[in-house]
């Protein structure tokens, strides 16, 4: 399905004021809500867990990690693209990054056992591993840490979705260095 990319000028009138909130709040109105506009209530409800997501204690770079694991689970070019461009911003190393787009866990502890936690979150719809439960325990996340990488899942989903039933929202242009394709993976 081709998805119009929306202006704030011709999106529909019950979507602008949330657009209106995502452009001030990144400098710039993404493509992919753009893309969402055309159903106001799918982007209200994007915006609802995007700002969610926002409010989470799990550190900004966890977050970032398991929003790439499951774009890749689920071959979101776009949400791949999006998180590893803010894992870059945050300053996450470019060699972790790598591992995260070619499907594999970064060396680092924590990381990893959030990024095969999100995956199986993703791919098993919730029905996580003993072991996963408790790779994530053993690398310190707390229950409620665990939950916020089960909200970011869902979140990133959402994206996936809305990006893969558009077959493949145009990327913005701070989002081209990162593009991703599922090729991209490890066989």
């Amino acid at each position: 399905m081709q998805l119009a990319i929306h202006t704030l000028d011709d999106a529909p009138a019950d979507s602008r004021a949330v657009l209106e909130g995502i452009t001030a709040d990144f400098g710039l109105l993404p493509n992919l809500p753009a893309a969402a506009a055309l159903s106001p209530a799918l982007l209200t409800g994007f915006d609802g867990m995007r700002r969610a997501v926002a409010t989470a204690k799990l550190d900004p770079v966890l977050v970032e990690v398991a929003g790439v694991a499951v774009g890749v689970a689920v071959d979101n070019r776009y949400g791949v693209a999006f998180h590893c461009t803010r894992l870059g911003r945050l300053g996450f190393d470019e060699t972790q990054i790598k591992l995260l787009r070619a499907g594999a866990v970064p060396t680092d502890a924590t990381a990893a056992a959030v990024a095969a936690l999100a995956r199986e979150v993703v791919l098993n719809r919730g029905k996580v591993s003993d072991s996963a439960l408790a790779a994530a325990t053993a690398a310190g996340l707390s229950a409620e840490a665990v939950l916020e990488v089960v909200l970011e899942c869902a979140f990133a989903s959402l994206v996936g979705l809305i990006d893969n039933i558009a077959g493949h929202i145009e990327l913005d242009a701070i989002l081209v260095p990162q593009a991703w394709s599922p090729e991209d993976q490890q066989h």
